[in-house]
């Protein structure tokens, strides 16, 4: 085109006049007038695709208000897709002889209506040819007999739709048979509209009135722009169907039942429907921003490592130490004694730290005084999280890592080759950009049968999609909200791939999965449901990962009756109820989740749940972190337990759990709590131990017939509850509460700079076993034993608590072979009618008793080492004439010159995690909890060595 010639925008006026056929001889002019015809895509492309009487808008019915991506593309689709039926026209004519002057017989056109060439659509067929074409004009034309298609014909309505309606039953023997622009309704004699065994069918344009279509393979068919009103399309051993821009309104059954495995005899269909389906434009997902929530983008590699803790305690300013603070006016220094209650705790009164060290020093102390404790905890690396380990900020916005980003649909299909074969595939029935309103059931496929739905609407159903009996679906970008009972539901070894869908307020669970079913959940939205996301539950399984699953009534997920699935890398928050609810002898290997701001506890485990808890990240909850409800069990590990306002891990009893290798920090109430009250059902609502109905169709189901052998190697027997190896720091009462009837093991713990105690046994009438772990800085007491309380204290570190190092009223308490150095308060306090073994320790106060034995204690102090203090008196006390404190081969260590030098060796300080290492522990060595006292420096002075100061170092 030459510059000199008309401006373009009166070159596309002029083309805008034409129609198709010239058009396309215009494009073949030359590049210039190719590109000028492509221009037209808004204006003549636009209008000849809604001018067809043969096709709707191509985005009806789901967004007919969005406006394609290119009008002259969708015209094309459409064009090559109303051609499909007669792809075979040459190969059924052809000729043995005289194949190079083959010539095509012309198509007639027969007109059926009053006036015109026939009355009837049965006349007219009787005098039908190959490919004719049969124009049903104006009016209603009703069949009193079935009607058989022996020849393949085209059917089409004249003028608008509705104008001609179809009240017949007709039956297809032929190869192909396309019918466009039709209302159908039954014949009087028969529900059935259409029915076919082995040809290919083509539907376009045409509503379907209160009946039934029926296609049997090999048969195949393709339906475009069709509204069914209270119509049931079967399908049965259909090798490919293709439903298309469809509307299903008001069924009273399912609107879509896809039934049997794919025929494997395919018709002459087969392959232009497949190359018609590859060639249109692909509804899998391109790279997009999927994500909820405002991500603060954080390296993986920073998510964990080694800490390092200087606690350091100092009075005066001196070049040797760290410039300290000065107190803020009005505040209380740390010349002020500890205050101790009629129970020997001692209350601190000295400002926080951000660390939970002190600042103790008096103004009546001349020289300097530096107390430190140096320690590194070299514990679980958690694969969430990292960037949680510091306090969080009041009032601030959630950032999460960049680790915990969800990936999009196209990277998780690109890292799973499986899933992306299941996403490419097509095989049985393919239903896209559909719309399934206003009725009972969406799609269900059942007896090994197949099928594939993209970029569905499912809305005011009883439920979208039912797969069942070996069946397998795919579900890509589906939109499933308001159904009445479940939006998915999977059983009877149902599978398949549900990937991108939004799955919202539904009356029961958004994806049901039962019975042996095993589907891959990906990369879904399922939130704002009355009940749960999604249930596993009677020996489901499934895959259910990159999920966001939020705002749901009950439990995001919720396992039970042996369901076990596999969940990973999904964001689970802001639901009513549990994040995680696994019950009923429910399992799971429940890794990488971001759990968080959840009502009730981000994972909930009751009435038998076993579920593999491992490397999550459960935080900012509003109740606690973990709950271990009656009889739940299982493996918690390498969590990061993070910021919840209840507990960060809550037991109850009868359950037996293994909690290990987590990161459990800055909880509002205890790090970890072990109570001893039943869990009724009544304790709380919906999704955190109510009881749900998950029976089909009202009735009871006894799963226990279907139960599978527990022969998952994750899941270790354990006869004790355990606590091992956690890091349980920062929390705002207690590191670990015990109130309980039954035996516990605490193991290899660190317990440090929590708001309350290390440790508090209320009850325990059952042993209660303390052994190996580091209490230290916490903001009383390292450890508290009540009265009548079995307690073994074994080869912990308590160091440098603002309460004293061991408090005990228990009747049982053997306290042996610990290191109990610099605590505030007394190192080992024994109160009145308490009865206490304490045996081989190393002991050790800043500035009270090493040990202090009130009122009538029985206890027998044997073999132990105790340093002494701050001051002379700092040793060893004793109230009132006991008789039955007994004290044997103890050695009390003074200061006598300047250059006395103590040391923590032959054993070095503790805890020793070596000998520690036995049974499932072992493998898991190199995530253990290590904590070592590295240095402890103090100048003394006062009292008996009031003429000199001395120098202390324990290494």
């Amino acid at each position: 085109m030459e510059a000199g010639g008309l401006p373009l925008e009166l070159w596309r006026m002029i083309l805008a006049y034409l129609h198709l056929p010239d058009l396309g001889r215009c494009s073949l002019v030359c590049r210039a007038w190719y590109e000028l015809i492509l221009s037209l895509d808004s204006t003549r492309w636009r209008q000849l695709c809604l001018g067809c009487t043969e096709c709707r808008h191509p985005n009806w019915p789901n967004q007919p208000d969005v406006e394609p991506e290119s009008w002259r593309e969708a015209f094309k689709q459409h064009y090559l897709a109303s051609k499909t039926w007669t792809k075979n026209a040459l190969d059924l004519e052809s000729s043995v002889c005289f194949s190079l002057f083959r010539r095509r017989r012309e198509r007639r056109t027969l007109s059926v209506g009053p006036g015109h060439e026939f009355d009837s659509l049965g006349s007219a067929l009787a005098m039908a040819s190959l490919y004719d074409r049969i124009v049903l004009f104006p009016g209603v034309y009703e069949e009193q007999g079935e009607i058989i298609l022996k020849v393949p014909v085209e059917i089409v309505g004249h003028g608008k739709l509705g104008e001609v309606a179809l009240l017949a039953s007709i039956d297809q023997h032929c190869s192909t048979t396309r019918l466009c622009n039709l209302v159908f309704m039954p014949a009087w004699f028969s529900p059935f509209m259409f029915k076919t065994t082995s040809g290919h069918v083509q539907f376009d344009n045409c509503n379907f009135e209160n009946g039934h279509i029926q296609v049997h393979g090999p048969g195949t068919c393709q339906v475009k722009f069709c509204t069914f009103k209270n119509t049931h399309v079967f399908l049965h051993n259909v090798p490919l169907c293709v439903l298309e821009n469809c509307e299903f309104v008001g069924s009273e059954n399912n609107s879509v039942t896809v039934e049997g495995h794919p025929s494997a005899d395919k018709n002459w269909a087969y392959k232009y429907l497949l190359g018609l389906i590859k060639s249109s434009p692909s509804i899998l997902p391109t790279e997009d921003s999927d994500s909820l929530m405002s991500l603060d983008l954080e390296s993986r590699d920073q998510a964990w490592s080694p800490r390092t803790c200087d606690i350091v305690i100092e009075g005066s300013q001196s070049p040797t130490s760290p410039s300290s603070t000065s107190p803020k006016p009005g505040s209380k220094t740390g010349s002020q004694e500890a205050e101790v209650g009629s129970d020997g705790e001692r209350v601190a009164q000295t400002p926080d730290s951000s660390d939970g060290g002190l600042s103790p020093s008096g103004e009546e102390e001349e020289d300097q005084l530096t107390y430190r404790l140096s320690y590194q905890v070299q514990g679980p690396r958690p694969v969430l999280g990292g960037s949680f380990l510091g306090p969080p900020l009041p009032g601030a916005s959630i950032q999460l890592p960049s680790c915990l980003v969800l990936n999009s649909l196209q990277q998780e299909l690109q890292k799973d080759k499986e899933a992306m074969a299941l996403a490419s595939s097509v095989q049985g029935c393919l239903i896209r950009k559909c719309l399934f309103r206003d009725g009972k059931g969406g799609v269900f496929v059942c007896s090994y049968g197949r099928a594939k739905m993209e970029g569905n609407i499912f809305r005011n159903l009883t439920y979208a999609v039912r797969c069942i009996h070996n069946s397998k679906i795919v579900m890509l970008r589906n939109d499933i909200h308001r159904c009445r009972a479940s939006g998915i539901f999977l059983r009877l070894e149902g599978g398949g791939l549900i990937a991108g869908n939004n799955i919202y307020h539904n009356a029961e669970a958004g994806v049901d999965i039962r019975k042996k079913s095993n589907p891959l959940i990906l990369c879904n939205q399922i939130h704002h449901g009355l009940r749960s996301g999604i249930v596993v539950l009677g020996n489901g399984k499934g895959i259910i990962r990159n999920n966001q699953i939020f705002s749901n009534k009950e439990a995001g997920i919720y396992i039970l009756y042996h369901g076990n699935p596999v969940v990973s890398g999904n964001h689970i928050f802001k639901g009513r109820a549990a994040g995680i609810a696994v019950n009923e002898n429910g399992k799971g290997l429940i890794t990488e989740n971001v759990i968080r701001e959840n009502q009730w506890g981000g994972v909930d485990i009751r009435r038998g749940g076993v579920p593999v808890l491992r490397s999550n990240l459960i935080c900012f909850g509003y109740s606690d972190g973990v709950v271990v409800g009656d009889e739940g069990k299982g493996l918690i590990e390498g969590n990061t337990i993070y910021a919840n306002k209840g507990c960060g891990v809550w037991m109850m009893s009868s359950s037996l759990p293994h909690v290990t290798s987590n990161h459990v920090s800055y909880n509002g109430l205890y790090g970890v709590a072990v109570f001893s009250q039943k869990d009724g059902s009544g304790e709380f609502p919906g999704g955190h131990g109510a009881q749900e109905n998950f029976s089909e169709d009202g009735d009871a189901i006894l799963w226990e017939t279907e139960l599978e052998k527990d022969d998952d190697p994750l899941r270790r027997p354990v006869t004790i509850a355990l606590v091992e190896s956690n890091s349980i720091n920062h929390n705002g009462a207690s590191g670990l509460y015990v109130q309980s009837s039954e035996a516990l093991h605490v193991l290899t713990n660190v317990i440090h700079a929590n708001g309350d105690r290390g440790i508090t046994v209320a009850q325990s009438n059952q042993l209660t076993r303390v052994a190996n772990n580091s209490i230290s800085c916490n903001r009383q007491s390292g450890v508290k034993v009540e009265a009548q309380c079995k307690v073994e204290l074994r080869g912990n570190g308590i160091y440098d608590n603002r309460g004293h190092g061991i408090i005990t009223k228990g009747d049982s308490t053997v306290v042996i072979e610990n290191d109990i150095i610099g605590n505030r308060g007394s190192g080992l306090q024994l109160l009145p009618r308490s009865d206490t073994k304490v045996i081989k320790n190393r002991i050790h106060s800043f500035r009270a008793y090493g040990i202090a034995v009130r009122g009538r204690a029985k206890a027998l102090v044997q073999e132990n080492i105790i340093f002494q203090g701050k001051t002379s008196k700092t040793i060893f006390q004793q109230i009132s004439n006991n008789r039955e404190c007994i004290l044997q081969n103890n050695k009390f260590l003074v200061f006598k010159k300047k250059s006395d030098t103590w040391r923590l060796v032959n054993p070095p300080a503790r805890p020793h995690l070596e000998s520690s290492l036995r049974g499932p522990s072992a493998a898991h060595s190199g995530q253990k909890v290590t904590a070592m006292a590295t240095r402890i420096t103090a100048r003394v002075e006062g009292g008996y060595h009031s003429n000199r100061s001395v120098f202390c170092t324990i290494l």
